[in-house]
């Protein structure tokens, strides 16, 4: 098991305020390291704060452990997509600074709350979003948010007004402003961030620029 003390050194801790101040998560699966490298200074510069590397990627470890290496101290690096103790290891190891799970595992949980990193479950009805918090989420990742509402989101903040909540899957632009704007506490933004084409021609002045006007749409938002 990782050990806490390992963990909290000054570049593994996450900063809620740069996350809470660009609520988005930006979900990288299955791109290669050698993109990931191109990719993250824009991603920075653009004035995101929080990436996720699933797990089940090429190379996750290897792509977590150069971005923390590099970044740690600038963007929250993440692993997403952690289906075991054995895969949430490795994943700290290499640097990973919060967790994210598509779904609610309490033995993960708790371990995460024991070892004091961020982690944020998979999760879809009201009785597993409630388990979740209840085991330790810092917050519930409501997947998959595809074909849901955001009115969702308010109904759950009826009864659960203390959780936080952040709609993954299908997310673009107009929906993450959506979401948010219905009482979510963040988003999480997979392929209609990184757009394929933008990445396919190496076009990383164009991906900029569309992560420039996901901030800009979030911050009109947000206020």
């Amino acid at each position: 098991m990782t050990d806490k003390q390992t963990f909290n050194k000054e570049k593994d801790l996450f900063s809620w305020k740069d996350f809470l101040k660009m609520p988005v998560i930006g979900i990288v699966r299955h791109i290669s390291a050698e993109t990931i490298a191109q990719i993250l200074p824009l991603y920075q510069a653009a004035g995101l704060t929080t990436i996720e590397i699933t797990m089940n990627s090429e190379g996750a470890v290897d792509i977590i452990r150069h971005a923390s290496s590099e970044y740690g101290n600038q963007l929250n690096i993440g692993a997403g997509t952690v289906c075991s103790l054995r895969e949430l290891d490795t994943a700290i190891q290499a640097g990973a600074q919060f967790i994210v799970t598509p779904v609610t595992d309490e033995e993960i949980i708790s371990r995460c709350v024991e070892i004091g990193i961020p982690v944020f479950p998979g999760a879809f009805t009201p009785t597993e979003i409630f388990k979740a918090w209840k085991t330790g989420a810092d917050m519930v990742k409501i997947f998959p948010a595809t074909a849901l509402h955001p009115r969702y989101i308010k109904d759950l903040k009826g009864p659960m007004e203390q959780i936080k909540l952040m709609p993954t899957g299908g997310i673009d632009t107009g929906k993450a402003v959506a979401w948010l704007d219905a009482g979510a506490t963040a988003v999480g933004m997979g392929s209609e961030l990184f757009n394929k084409g933008f990445i396919k021609n190496k076009d990383w002045q164009s991906l900029q620029a569309h992560f420039e006007s996901v901030v800009k749409a979030v911050k009109l938002c947000t206020g």
